[in-house]
């Protein structure tokens, strides 16, 4: 925990918040606000059970003593009722509110430190300081919203649970633009294939040339999984029996990128572009029947 007492200069968020509260607590109108709480009688009571110098002549500094039980003859009792009164005044809307709720914030840090670490991760932005400068505004919010002092129980249990909720809101409402993006980026194909995405090109490339299919420009059948797909499906085809070897032609001369026209194809094939055309319309037909049972299974 840091030494409020001995700020790092020019440290991080944590550092330069205890030097904000060193220099707040030697600053005139926050002493002169402790001894207006005092004199008013919100703390008197409460801190009667300590010291009676300290009921007398309270410092900031004192005040915060009692919000943390380690000091000698603070009892937990004791900080428990000065953190209602600090709440109950923080829920005010004056200059004395908002200085009772940075003094909350002050004694509250050790919960702060340990929502901090909780939430800390390497990537995403979440480093000590930012998570740390989300922890304390939302424990300054929840501190003066006037709930925690009306709420049975501890109210430093109350005030940590409330700032971890908010806390976790904010950073997950902060991360899902970043998620959605992420996400998106997952879903876009690397544009250049791999190795074993040109090697299995060439294979298919090789097969479908010895089986006489058409298979497209070597570059396209390379960057084309789609149509790689299609020379395999026929050539599996064939050796199964599914297609012959001009029905396969027909499929993969016609679809394939770069396909050849059917007035061309009929003519390699020796027949009319009509009968070429019912030809790829069968072969279609069979190769699709062929699927079902596998589709099915």
């Amino acid at each position: 925990m840091h030494d409020a007492s001995h700020p790092v200069a020019g440290g991080g968020y944590f550092d330069r918040l205890d030097a904000d509260w060193a220099a707040l607590g030697a600053d005139p109108a926050l002493r002169q606000a402790v001894a207006d709480w005092v004199a008013e009688g919100r703390l008197t009571d409460e801190l009667a059970a300590v010291t009676d110098s300290w009921a007398g002549s309270l410092t900031p500094e004192q005040l915060l003593a009692a919000l943390r039980p380690a000091t000698d003859g603070v009892t937990d009792a004791l900080t428990d009722a000065v953190l209602r009164a600090l709440l109950e005044r923080a829920a005010g809307r004056d200059r004395s509110a908002v200085l009772a709720g940075r003094v909350v914030v002050q004694a509250m840090l050790p919960a702060v430190f340990r929502i901090t670490r909780g939430q800390i991760r390497t990537t995403g932005g979440r480093t000590r300081d930012a998570v740390g400068h989300v922890t304390v505004a939302a424990l300054y919010e929840v501190a003066r919203a006037g709930r925690i002092h009306h709420r049975p129980g501890r109210p430093a249990a109350n005030l940590t649970l409330d700032t971890l909720r908010q806390v976790l809101a904010e950073l997950a409402a902060e991360q899902e633009p970043a998620r959605e993006d992420l996400g998106a980026a997952e879903q876009i194909a690397d544009p250049a294939p791999g190795p074993y995405e040109i090697a299995r090109a060439r294979s298919i490339r090789a097969a479908a040339a010895e089986a006489g299919l058409h298979a497209g420009p070597a570059e396209d059948a390379a960057s084309a999984p789609a149509r790689l797909d299609l020379l395999e499906l026929l050539l599996d085809a064939l050796r199964d029996g599914a297609l012959s070897t001009a029905d396969a032609q027909a499929l993969a001369w016609h679809h394939v990128s770069g396909g050849i026209p059917d007035a061309e194809a009929a003519t390699r094939a020796g027949t009319t572009a009509g009968a070429w055309q019912r030809r790829r319309s069968r072969a279609l037909a069979r190769l699709t029947a062929s699927l079902q049972p596998e589709a099915a299974a």
